[in-house]
This record gives structure tokens, sequence and C-alpha cells, in this order.
């Protein structure tokens, strides 16, 4: 993809999750800088909108296939790295099979930038490949990212004179790695949404992340004997065109858009023309759902919601952005090792799925079964016991609208 190009910079994305909302000038100013850019991501292309949940991912299929020349993994959507299209342009370093060792993806890109011979490369954090569905990485496991890349820097030394890095960790990880792999040039940071976007040198190592879902990239050029890094934002409006190859995808998006737009009931008082607060969101969730089905006790994961802004009416594309996952309902046992005290539990939970909301809290010690969603059940709990028959967007739709919840709102 990158024979006829003269390259003289590499461009960034990440953690884009499906934000299409904003599609056009995304698109086309990518389309404008590939003739000299190496066109990247970091991962987590997929998932985090209603066009995942309406196109199961062939839009984004698409735009990767026609934009991108290099793809790290990212927990969101591993599943489609495994596509034979998808997967000839992912890389990755420390992802293996679990019986025999062997690497799942490429390991090293190779290109040449400005004259220079670079390779990219990309690892996947622990946590990040931890939050992977159980049934989606069942056979894969993760090596040290730190021993994988010097393994691969080992291997290609003699073939390569600046190395660049796709990282899926996490911006403080990121930070880690750079001081005990100096041999990296750039680290192009992704997994971890925070404010922290760089560009930040250790040694001689630039660590830069851009702008999530679809609001911008990070650019690495080379500048001397180094290398210089920033970040930067895509245009707020649309071009007057939009590329002829690009046009079936701008269709396609926008007959989605037109589905999304569905309105499904006005926003109860409490919620409307703001952005529901994800913990006193799920608070609200887990009493009525208590109430509702007769529960003793409701975990659920606030990284099960997004925040996003709400009007005076919800539409489809609000519940499919706050609850992008579809997650479902289920009653889940406790693990025997945490049945004792649910503190224990709470606090393993926590490590590995991030801040939760329970109900009631405390949790009442003894509890066997818990409700809780089929992710949580099936990657941190032990198993189901039986489903709810109710999925976690059917109970976000109850609070939010005013019609389940009338005059009290």
């Amino acid at each position: 993809m990158t024979a006829q190009r003269t390259l003289r910079q590499i461009v960034a994305t990440t953690d884009v999750h499906s934000t299409l909302d904003n599609a056009v000038p995304f698109l086309s100013h990518l389309h404008a800088l590939r003739p000299s850019s190496l066109i990247v991501d970091c991962g987590d292309f997929f998932e985090g909108s209603g066009y995942y949940r309406l196109a199961q991912g062939a839009i984004e299929r698409e735009i990767l296939l026609r934009l991108y020349d290099v793809l790290a993994p990212g927990n969101h959507g591993w599943p489609h790295h495994f596509e034979p299209d998808l997967r000839r342009f992912t890389v990755c370093a420390n992802t293996v099979q679990a019986d025999t060792g062997d690497a799942l993806f490429r390991r090293l890109h190779t290109t040449r930038i400005s004259g220079r011979r670079v390779g990219i490369t990309a690892v996947i954090g622990q946590q990040a490949f931890n939050a992977i569905p159980a049934e989606h990485r069942a056979g894969h496991r993760v090596t040290d990212p730190v021993q994988a890349l010097r393994e691969v820097m080992l291997a290609h030394h003699h073939e390569v004179d600046d190395w660049v890095l796709l990282s899926h960790s996490g911006f403080d990880e990121d930070l880690k790695l750079a001081a005990v792999c100096p041999f990296l040039d750039v680290i192009f940071a992704g997994h971890c949404h925070s404010s922290r976007y760089g560009p930040v040198r250790v040694g001689d190592t630039l660590i830069v992340k851009g702008h999530e879902l679809a609001d911008g990239y990070a650019i690495a050029t080379p500048v001397g004997p180094g290398w210089g890094a920033d970040t930067t934002r895509f245009p707020d409006r649309a071009p007057a065109f939009v590329p002829a190859k690009l046009e079936p995808l701008e269709t396609k998006i926008g007959e989605l858009g037109q589905q999304l737009a569905a309105v499904l009931g006005p926003v109860a008082k409490t919620y409307r023309h703001r952005t529901p607060d994800r913990h006193d969101l799920l608070v609200d969730i887990a009493a009525r759902l208590r109430t509702g089905l007769g529960v003793d006790a409701v975990i659920l994961n606030e990284t099960a919601l997004r925040p996003v802004p709400l009007g005076d009416t919800l539409t489809l594309g609000d519940l499919l952005a706050i609850e992008p996952f579809g997650n479902q309902l289920v009653h889940a046992y406790v693990p025997d090792d945490f049945r004792r005290d649910p503190r224990d539990l709470l606090a393993y939970l926590t490590e590995k799925a991030g801040p939760l909301v329970t109900g009631p809290g405390p949790l009442p010690d003894g509890i066997t079964t818990v409700l809780t969603t089929d992710y949580l059940a099936d990657t941190y709990l032990a198993g189901r016991t039986h489903a709810a028959g109710l999925l976690l967007g059917q109970a976000v739709k109850h609070v939010l609208t005013a019609t389940a919840q009338g005059a009290a709102r």
C-alpha cells in the first residue's frame, strides 16, 4: 500500500471506538494525508457507538482497508483482527498462541520514511488483554512486552534504522516502556482515555497520543538525526466535497445515522440537558433492577456505560452510545474464594474491571449469586446461572425516559 507513495511522516489514531457522527472530515483528512503519510492505528477502532451495533463493524473494516497501513490490536474489536483482510495489516510483538507460543500476528512492519528504514511494531498491555471477553481470547495469551520488543529489535536490528511502537497499554505504561527500551524512537500511545497526550520525552524516546473518538491524531516526523512529534485535531467541518472513493462510505454512514436518529421517548427531567454521570445513572439502574427483578445483589461496572450529553428526547443513537456494548444482564455465581467477604470480591473486580456500582452497598455477607452483566459473569466471576431476560440497554432506557418514570420526575 505504500509502494507508490513518498512517505515523510507517520499519522496515528487511537481509540476511535466507531465514532462516526463526524466521519466526513475525519475520513477526508486522512485521505488527504495518505500520499505523504503512513497511516496507523493504536487499537480499539471498533465498538463504542450505535454505528457498530447496527452494522457490526462493516463500515469500520472498510475504513481501515481503504485508508490505513498498519494496525495494532486493541481489547475492543479483538476478533476483527483475525479476519484475513485485517490480519494482513495487524502487527503485535507480544501476543501468542497459548499452547504453542506461535505469534498471533506479524511482529514487524518495515517501510521507508524520508529515506530512513523504519520498523513499526505493537504491543498490548496485560490489563487491556484481560479486558477482552474470555471467549474471544481463548487460546491466546500475552507475553512480557519488554522482552518481546527486545527480541524483535535483536532479530531485525540490521534491517531497521529507527523504531516506532504502537502501544495499546496506557500512557503511564508507555513511559515505563520507554525507560527500559531506549532503542524506541517514538511510542504512539493508546487505551488509556486520559487527558495526557504529550509529546513527552523519556531519554531519546518520544511518547505521544492522538485524541480519541475520531477527534484527532498524533503525528511523528523525522527531524535531523531524531524525531519530532505532536498532536492535532481533525477539522470541525466537513469539506465541500468528499473524495469519490469515500462516497460509498459516506452514504452508508448517512443511512445508519438516520436509523440512529429515531426517537425512543422524552428524557426524564433528572437527566434532561445534561451528561449523566455514569456512577449516578448505574446507582439508579441498580436500585430499579433490585426492585423490579427481586434480586438480593447487583454488581455493575462503570465502564459498561459511556458519558453522553442528552437533550429533550432520547434517540436510538443516544442509547447505543451510552450503552454501546450490548451487555446482557445475567445471574452469576460468586467464586468460592470471595463468598465469605464481599469486600474481597469488590476489590478483585475493581482491579480487573474498574469502578463498580453495587446494590445494596455494602453487599450482604455470604452471597452466592449476583445480578450482573454477561461480561463480568463470563470474564471474572464463576459463570452464569441463567439469563435475566433483559439487556442493560433496556434498563438504561427505562431509567432515562420520562414515560417510564411518570410525573415523579
